[in-house]
């Protein structure tokens, strides 16, 4: 437990220290907010769709998380290449703990950013259904954090140029997000699309948050839970494997 304390405060510590990085990782999903949520707005609300900034903000919320917690595995190709992550693997620890620690502070990074990001959004014009779900969307927002950061964490751990992982992490969550229902709704899409939609992991963090926030959802709080935990264990268990079997 002392390991996993010490990587988790290390990674607050790393990220906090980075103004830039913290006033950057902002910028994205403010863009979004202005330049989509006041553009479609309108045209949102003459198809019937209602209010575009209620719909968007949990789309936007999860997007933010979702960058923040995928690009935080470039820490460990990073510390290769200086070498403190050989500094950091020899310590008479397991290597599961270093792995774990490291997915909980970049985790609790990117979830302290979806709550930034909230804020924004109601300063941006967004209102909830109700208080009494924001426990819930706070669950599902540490979840799709936990998920990604160890997504992350597994593939940086297979990476030694640090030019290749954001050209991979692109590739990667530009379909992950734009497919989730962030953007638009889930429902009358084409067929395929919609079955790519229901592979999407995000897809049910989305639902999940928007459910709890604007109680609109497709597929229901018990099967976002569902396949967001068990994904998440899954992705944990390959994660430490990968992390494990890196040579420095």
């Amino acid at each position: 437990m002392g390991a996993i304390y010490i990587m988790w405060l290390r990674q607050l510590k790393r990220y906090w220290r980075s103004k830039a990085r913290m006033i950057g990782s902002l910028a994205q999903p403010l863009l979004f907010l202005v330049a989509l949520g006041f553009g479609f707005g309108p045209i949102f609300e003459k198809a019937g769709g209602g209010n575009y900034i209620t719909f968007l903000a949990p789309g936007v919320i999860a997007m933010s998380i979702l960058f923040t917690a995928m690009f935080s595995g470039i820490e460990i190709i990073w510390d290769r290449q200086f070498g403190f992550l050989k500094e950091t693997l020899v310590a008479p620890v397991s290597r599961s703990a270093i792995m774990l620690g490291r997915t909980l502070g970049g985790a609790t990074v990117a979830f302290l950013q979806g709550i930034v990001v909230l804020l924004i959004c109601f300063v941006m014009g967004f209102r909830l259904n109700s208080w009494v779900y924001v426990p819930v969307a706070l669950a599902f927002m540490f979840l799709i954090s936990l998920l990604f950061t160890a997504f992350g964490t597994a593939i940086a751990s297979r990476l030694t140029d640090m030019q290749a992982f954001p050209l991979i992490m692109n590739f990667l969550m530009m379909p992950i997000f734009f497919l989730s229902g962030a953007l638009f709704p889930l429902t009358g899409l084409p067929g395929a699309l919609e079955v790519v939609t229901h592979f999407n992991p995000l897809a049910y963090g989305v639902d999940g948050i928007r459910g709890a926030l604007t109680g609109q959802m497709v597929f229901g709080f018990g099967l976002d839970f569902l396949v967001l935990i068990v994904l998440t264990t899954v992705v944990l268990w390959i994660g430490a494997w990968m992390f494990g079997r890196i040579e420095v």
